[in-house]
């Protein structure tokens, strides 16, 4: 069974991001239940399903299959109507293995940004840069299924 031990944190200024690469992210859900949420996402010239669990603290289960960019494509036309996320996705080192994800969010979501790290267990120590300001991994506003529905823009 797939894992996923999430933190999330929000992020003030980009300025830190100045000269990196980011890749853009654009992803659909055809599922918010609170059980279970089914999420299409195409990166580049990639494209995945995503079944996700319910979150329980910083964990839940995770699976996610490869599909072709051109069916991803249609799932997001047809089947994602609730909203698209738009997001540029930024990978920084965080040292021990670790590694930051930091969304700048586009859209609807505009000037919101986030940063996440996976953990190999709950309580794994992070690194706290300058950057990161607090927490939000319980705070169900910034699940990304949450805001596709209510975006950052009408909060």
């Amino acid at each position: 069974m797939g894992l996923e031990i999430e933190r999330k944190f929000r992020v003030t200024g980009t300025d830190f991001l100045a000269g990196r690469h980011g890749e853009r992210l654009v992803q659909g859900y055809l599922s918010h239940d609170q059980h279970a949420t089914v999420r299409v996402r195409i990166q580049g010239d990639r494209a995945w399903l995503t079944l996700k669990g319910e979150t329980r603290g910083a964990r839940r289960s995770e699976f996610e299959y490869p599909i072709p960019v051109d069916d991803a494509l249609a799932i997001l036309a047809e089947m994602c109507a609730e909203g698209v996320i738009d997001k540029t996705r930024y990978r920084l080192p965080a040292g021990d293995g670790l590694e930051w994800e930091v969304d700048v969010f586009h859209g609807d979501n505009d000037g919101l940004v986030v940063a996440e790290i996976e953990l190999s267990h709950e309580d794994q120590p992070i690194p706290r840069p300058d950057w990161l300001a607090e927490e939000v991994t319980d705070d169900p506003r910034y699940y990304n299924s949450a805001l596709s529905r209510r975006p950052y823009g009408r909060w």
